[in-house]
This record gives structure tokens, sequence and C-alpha cells, in this order.
């Protein structure tokens, strides 16, 4: 069955279709209807038009579309998790996760969506504002494109579309070509809660068509998490509007010499450098280890790594999948031969399959090599000995990117003292830098982007203040 794509909140099924392909084998994920430019101008319009009714629609019923999209959701999560997993090629076992992780995030926003109330401030601290009190709000910036990637079909989508529902901005998505299958379903769901026509579109076009809708002055607010190139150049093509990137990353951990269960950081470095196939910005790819205990660990990773299922991600059990696609396992796979080629030993790994790229550990890698200065997005960890945890921190910091980083360390002083010094949105004591709870504020610095995720964040990053003063009131 063809799937429709949604205009102003309803399903249009006509013109040309578009085929989506597994990674694994390539057979038929599904498929679905194509937006003409006729559609694409009708969501635009829409949105623009049903703005200001939007911003002032009852938070109950913002909250209460949201709580029916976090129910639905959790009632249907096998039937979607299998859909992430046909057109993502992502293992079922962190698809499951991944629709578990969005009813949190639509279930979050429907709790800020009932607190966001701003603030009040009273004036009279100095003479000339006696009588006076100031009501701080928050409204939205207008309506929202949002553009998401393929690595979490829905749980990414639900960081765009929940967050702006949550404050009455309306949002026309882009989900990725490669995945858009999850986004399309979500549509049945929220077309379910009777939000007003034109509050939310979602629109499988191509990357080539994106450029108009970014220039698009009706739509005054650009969230994309994607590449680092597409990201800075479409921040550098609006320069006048509000744009947020969730971008690239090159996770980076740093094991001192304190820490005692190696067994637990190897199991987590090893499992969270290769879930995915590595195609997440928070997976572990550069693993910095004091020299007391680099060599037992390295030991541990590789004992982790070898225990890993490999094969077909729609099996139960399968750790790691393929990539996205061939090209991509192509690319990492030149990767790890540069990297050997420029002095780095590969201790396990390095084949390909097709889209399928062996789980890889290398190490002495050379700081420049790809592998460690770029967004590897495979399943690719380096490890490197380091002598002291200064050392550590300032190899860390060399990067263009500052996503998260993980610091194994039981000692409070150098916990303190690292995450205050790593040039990170985030610091994780005791794991690797790959969790994200869905609350809390997520993002990066340097090339990874600005703005942060999060329901409460974003719902800030999609308003901005508005100041009434009253005045004559008796304090």
């Amino acid at each position: 069955m063809t799937v429709p794509y949604w205009v102003a909140g309803k399903p249009v099924a006509t013109g040309t279709t578009a085929t989506v392909r597994h990674p694994y084998d390539g057979g038929e994920a599904g498929s679905h209807y194509v937006p003409s430019t006729s559609d694409i101008e009708t969501a635009v319009q829409a949105a623009a038009e049903v703005a200001d009714e939007f911003a002032t629609v009852p938070a109950h019923v913002r909250a209460g579309a949201l709580d029916h999209v976090s129910r639905v959701l959790g009632e249907r999560s096998e039937e979607i998790a299998q859909l992430i997993t046909a057109e993502s090629g992502k293992p079922l076992k962190w698809a499951r996760g991944e629709v578990g992780r969005a009813v949190s995030t639509f279930r979050w926003a429907a709790e800020e969506a009932r607190r966001f109330s701003g603030e009040l401030q009273r004036l009279d601290t100095d003479p000339g504002g006696t009588g006076r009190l100031a009501l701080v709000r928050r409204v939205p910036r207008g309506p929202v494109l949002g553009i998401t990637p393929f690595n979490f079909p829905l749980n990414l989508v639900a960081h765009k579309v929940a967050p702006a529902i949550a404050v009455g901005a309306p949002i026309v998505l882009k989900p990725a070509p490669a995945t858009p299958l999850t986004a399309l379903l979500l549509g049945e769901i929220l077309a379910e809660t009777g939000l007003p026509a034109g509050s939310w579109s979602i629109l499988p076009i191509g990357n080539d068509e994106t450029a108009e809708l970014v220039k698009d002055p009706r739509l005054p607010v650009v969230s994309f998490t994607g590449s680092v190139p597409v990201g800075w150049s479409i921040r550098e093509s609006v320069p006048r509007k509000h744009v947020a990137l969730e971008l690239g990353g090159n996770g980076a951990v740093l094991v001192c010499p304190d820490w005692t269960d190696l067994d637990f950081a190897a199991q987590r470095i090893a499992t969270f450098g290769m879930y995915q196939a590595g195609q997440s910005c928070i997976s572990v790819q550069r693993v910095y280890a004091h020299a007391d205990v680099y060599e037992a660990l390295r030991d541990k990773v590789l004992a982790q790594v070898a225990a890993l299922r490999t094969g077909d991600p729609r099996e139960d059990g399968v750790d790691v999948g393929p990539l996205i696609n061939e090209a991509a396992a192509v690319r990492v796979s030149s990767w790890v031969s540069d990297a050997v080629a420029a002095g780095g030993t590969l201790l396990t790994g390095g084949g390909r399959s097709g889209a399928a790229v062996e789980p890889t550990v290398l190490a002495d890698v050379p700081e420049d090599a790809s592998v460690m200065a770029e967004e590897v997005f495979g399943p690719v960890v380096s490890l490197i000995r380091v002598s002291s945890a200064d050392d550590g921190v300032a190899r860390i910091n060399a990067s263009r990117f500052g996503l998260q980083a993980g610091v194994f360390t039981r000692d409070l002083p150098t916990a303190f003292d690292v995450s205050a010094r790593l040039k990170v949105g985030g610091v994780l004591v005791g794991d690797v830098p790959s969790f994200r709870a869905d609350q809390m504020p997520y993002g990066g610095v340097k090339d990874s982007g600005v703005g942060r995720e999060g329901p409460a964040a974003a719902m800030a990053d999609l308003t901005e203040e508005r100041v009434t003063v009253l005045t004559g009131i008796t304090l």
C-alpha cells in the first residue's frame, strides 16, 4: 500500500510515488506519494494563516493532543518499531527503544504545555516602578520548518513536532528522504487529535526542494537536525531567521586511572560505539584511556565487540545492522583504510559487505585522520593512550565538534574539574556520551550546532518574550 503525505492535517494520495528500500537487502520497505509543488505551497500558506489561531488554542487542547499521540504510539509500538527497522536498517532492539523514547518525548511535551505560563516581575524595586507589575510571557516566533535526519525517523521527528504543538506554533515537517514512512505514520495519529487545520503538515520531499522552504518568509523558524555542512549553509542562507541546529559530533570518552570497573566501561564503549552501526551523533568514536588502564581496557573492549551479534536487523537479538546505504559503508571503510595507512593499528573488524561494515576497533590513530577528526557515523571506535586527565581533556577539546563527552572517574573533584573544562554541550560522568534523557536540554557547541532540544528547551527556542506592564497595581 502506498501511504499518503499530509497537507494541513489532511492526507493526500495523488501524483507520483516513491519507494523506500530496506538498507540490509534492498527489499521494499514501503512506498509513499510525493507532494506536488502546489501541495507544498498549500501547506506553507495554511501554516501562515493558522498561526495566530493556533497560538491562542488553550493549553489543555494542545496538551491533550500530545497525550493522545504518546498513548497511541505506545499502543502501536511493535508495529512502529518494525517500520523503523524496515526503512532505516536499525536493529529491532534499538527500534523498540526509539519508540519508547518517542512516547516519553510526547508525554513530556504535554506536561510542559500545561505549565508553560511565563512569570510575574514586580517593578517597584525602584521608585519609578511603584504600582507596576510585569507579566512576561513567551509567544511563538511563528510557523516552523522542521527538517529531520534518517537515523531516528520517529524520535527526532518527535523532538520537532511535539514542542511546536506544545507552544502553538504550526510546523511543516520534512523528514529524511531515506526514512519518511515512520513520520507519515505519525501523521495518522496526529490526524486523530483534532488540532486546527494547517497546524501541521508532513512533506516527504527531496533535499533539493528544501532550499525554497528554508527561504520562505512565511516560515520564520528553521529547526534542522543533520549534517554539519548542510546545517551551517542553512543558517548562512537565512541570517534573519531563527535557526536551531543539531549537527554532528565525534563522541569522546576519557577513562581515568581511578576507574576500576573496566568491564562496565568496556561494555558501554563497545555497545554504544557500534549500536545502530554507529549512526548516532553521540555514539562513541574516540576513547582516551590513561596509560595505567589502557591495555586492560583495550582487551576488554575487544572481547565485548566480539560478542556483538551482527546481521539482519529484523531478527531479534541482532546488535549491529547495516548503514543506511552502501555509499555510506564505502566511505566508512575508506576512512578505516586511510587510518591504517596513516599509522593506526586495526585491532578488529574493518571488513565490508554491501551496506554493512564490521564493528571496527583501531588503535594509535593520528589525531588528524578522518576517523578521529571527523564524524565517522559508522561502527568504528579508536583507542588512544593518554598520560593524564589533562592530556585527555586537551585532546577532546581539540576537536571542532562539541556535542557530548563521557568521563569514567569516581573522584568527585576530577569529575567537576573535567566537566567544567570540556568544551561540549553535555558531560556524562561514569558513562559514555551516548546517553540522552529526552527531557534534558540536549545540544552542542562549536560545529555541533546552536540551540537545545528536549521539550522545555525547544519550547523556549521556538518562542520569544513578550512583556505586558500593568500600572496602578497594589503589591
